[in-house]
């Protein structure tokens, strides 16, 4: 265990403390863990459990994050622990991100290690995904250095929950981020996720203000979060930050606690031209359906990046993410 940043102790006699690394805020008594199952008051401390520790350990296509205008076509090394500061009743990964913290299931990595087998299998850099990464603040913050230090990337997948001072103190070492919007109305994130669209707004706000590279993630789950109203109101929030911000909508399948139907290709089709409206880069993912993951040009309409499955062909990118036919600039870092 390693003791962790932002708490502040709010009985001292009682030794009972407020973890301030997420917008939960967990007041915890000596020996109680957080919702996340992976922080724990250790006699009025607060101490990382994951530290050290994952579950999983990968190298994936970086498209798998999914990322598609971030290095494409290379591979990453993705590691994991247990643990999520979130409860969604859809979890589509849910057999770590929901499991308790058992020392035993977990093996150890340090950051180093991470290091080493990075550069041994020439991944482009670190991706901090499968759970949620930011429960385990401390090695993430660590690792991060120590790969920014090695000219390596680092790349969070996240669902965004997270206090505003932690975000900002660890963004100089992120370079990519892919943040799970679970939907585009509060009420779905109180009943469904155990947490609120705002603080997550907040986060992609920061991050594009900090110049990290971002796209978003959104599962549309039939009648939950797939009105062309919700999906409209989605995107011209994300054309506000700026218009080139990829999108990739995911076909939700029944997990976990919610048994909904699958999510079919006319509802997915009718999200991607909604969002069309707003924004230049709209994605569809979990389907096979191979026109919605092809890259255009936003200026000629050339196919940049051809996608079928994760074999990539880069057909009318060069260097500098310019257009081999019209040689405009696109929002994309290669």
């Amino acid at each position: 265990m390693k003791e962790a940043l932002y708490y502040s102790v709010i009985d001292k006699n009682r030794q009972v403390i407020q973890c301030n690394l997420c917008p939960n805020n967990c007041k915890l008594s000596p020996e109680k863990t957080g919702l996340c199952k992976a922080r724990k008051n250790v006699s009025g401390r607060l101490y990382s459990l994951t530290y050290g520790k994952v579950s999983s350990v990968n190298l994936d296509p970086i498209e798998k994050k999914p990322l598609y205008h971030f290095y494409p076509g290379t591979e990453i090394l993705s590691v994991g622990a247990t643990g999520c500061n979130f409860k969604c009743l859809n979890c589509q990964n849910w057999e770590i991100s929901q499991a308790d913290f058992k020392e035993e299931s977990l093996r150890d990595l340090s950051s180093q290690e991470a290091l080493e087998i990075c550069k041994r299998y020439k991944s482009v850099g670190l991706a901090y995904t499968y759970n949620e990464p930011l429960i385990n603040y401390e090695w993430v913050l660590e690792t991060a250095k120590l790969f920014r230090e090695n000219n390596l990337k680092n790349v969070l997948v996240t669902n965004g929950y997270i206090n505003e001072q932690p975000l900002v103190n660890l963004l100089p070492y992120i370079d990519a981020a892919n943040i799970d919007i679970k939907a585009f109305k509060n009420d779905f994130y109180k009943k469904v996720c155990g947490g609120e669209l705002g603080s997550v707004m907040r986060t992609v706000e920061i991050m594009y203000e900090a110049g990290v590279h971002i796209e978003l993630t959104c599962l549309l789950i039939p009648g939950q979060n797939d009105s062309e109203n919700e999906i409209s109101d989605f995107a011209s929030w994300v054309s506000s930050l700026n218009c080139e911000i990829p999108v990739h909508f995911s076909r939700y399948f029944p997990r976990y606690k919610m048994k909904d139907s699958a999510t079919s290709f006319n509802v997915m089709e009718r999200a991607r031209k909604t969002a069309l409206r707003y924004l230049k880069y709209v994605y569809l993912g979990n389907i096979t359906e191979e026109e919605s993951s092809k890259t255009f040009c936003v200026e000629c309409g050339n196919v940049l990046i051809e996608r079928i499955g994760y074999d990539i062909e880069l057909r009318g990118l060069q260097k500098g993410s310019f257009c081999r036919k019209c040689k405009t600039k696109n929002n994309i870092i290669y």
